[in-house]
């Protein structure tokens, strides 16, 4: 049954965590490099891959943690083929059960924090979820200037990367917008970031690493176009623009300006408890 009519037939308080979960699980063996990693992250357009060992769940590998350590001083000779993905797990993560009630997991996926769940079942993982998986239970009309965050955090084409890559840590956010003389035109995040330390760490010489990390820009590696929506936007056809995108979070423009932001997390919080 297509997944919006039975939302719609059986209610979503009522629905279980295995009708909502992605079962075809892109997981990675921790000894694999991570070169590999990075490859199924490109291909599949995904920023999270659960870690197996001996196909039981040990842990999460994140473009975040990624980013860190191509980042860290302690890493910048060491190219991404020499690293494994069990150097860049996460082995802090939280597991539930298919019967887990959706209700239960809203609780969770509406807060600030982890942006996929692992569904384990005898001790194997047989799904996951994300904030994602959640957007089509966004039914409300409110509208976008009512929910969305306006104090913003911004960065310019010609800022160094690791200048975005500090504000991103320091204030616990995933993306940021990149604004010229006031206009939008672009976003970066770690996912950009982590695939920009890759390359120089491929293209560069040791010798050379070191200086072309600190002097990367934001306008080298940000995403283009970016795309935006308007504070009159309601909350609804927001979540359906960033399902069918496939995006984390949308500037919101005004009369040409940056007025705010918005994020799966904020729509979540739409959904009545």
């Amino acid at each position: 049954m297509n997944f919006v009519i039975k939302l719609f037939t059986k209610g979503w308080n009522n629905m279980k965590v295995k009708e909502v979960m992605a079962k075809n699980v892109i997981t990675v063996d921790k000894d694999v490099d991570l070169k590999y990693v990075l490859h199924l992250m490109k291909k599949h357009e995904i920023t999270k891959i659960p870690v197996v060992e001996d196909k039981k769940l040990i842990g999460m590998v994140t473009d975040n943690i990624i980013a860190y350590k191509l980042g860290s001083i302690r890493k910048r000779g060491v190219p991404a083929s020499r690293l494994h993905a069990s150097s860049v797990t996460d082995k802090e993560i939280e597991c539930i059960s298919p019967d887990t009630s959706v209700k239960t997991i809203l609780k969770k996926v509406g807060k600030p924090g982890p942006t996929m769940l692992c569904i384990v079942e005898n001790n194997s993982l047989v799904g996951v979820v994300t904030k994602a998986d959640f957007l089509p239970f966004v039914d409300s009309k409110q509208r976008v200037r009512e929910i969305m965050k306006k104090k913003l955090h911004t960065v310019s084409p010609d800022d160094r990367v690791i200048h975005a890559r500090r504000i991103i840590i320091d204030e616990d956010i995933s993306r940021l917008p990149v604004v010229d003389q006031g206009t939008l035109v672009g976003m970066i995040s770690d996912n950009e970031i982590v695939f920009a330390l890759a390359k120089v760490k491929r293209s560069f010489p040791l010798g050379r690493q070191k200086h072309r990390l600190d002097e990367l820009l934001v306008k080298d590696v940000m995403k283009t176009p970016a795309i935006w929506t308007e504070p009159n936007m309601t909350a609804s056809d927001t979540a359906s623009i960033m399902l069918k995108k496939n995006l984390g979070a949308l500037p919101i423009i005004e009369n040409g300006k940056l007025v705010g932001i918005i994020s799966r997390t904020d729509l979540l919080n739409t959904i009545p408890r």
